[in-house]
């Protein structure tokens, strides 16, 4: 088990949650859901890693000289990108 998840592992352990969360007596159809619910954390911690690793690979946003408009939307738009 000292495999890393990729993408295949994470769509059959979907499967596998997807089938015990619609089949099943109680404890199979919570145990499919925890299975979902751990998969949607993994997804969203995957966001956050690409979203922080960008923050740290891109240049700054602010060149010297800019006018208030400028820097305002500039501003805007790294929010906008670190949304992604």
């Amino acid at each position: 088990m000292s495999e890393r998840l990729d993408e295949s592992k994470i769509e059959q352990l979907r499967a596998w949650g997807t089938g015990l969360a619609e089949n099943g007596g109680a404890d199979l159809r919570a145990t499919g859901r925890a299975i979902l619910m751990l998969i949607e954390e993994i997804e969203r911690l995957h966001i956050d890693l690409w979203t922080a690793q960008a923050a740290h690979t891109e240049p700054p946003l602010e060149p010297a000289g800019e006018e208030p408009l400028e820097r305002t939307l500039r501003a805007r738009l790294g929010r906008v990108r670190a949304r992604k």
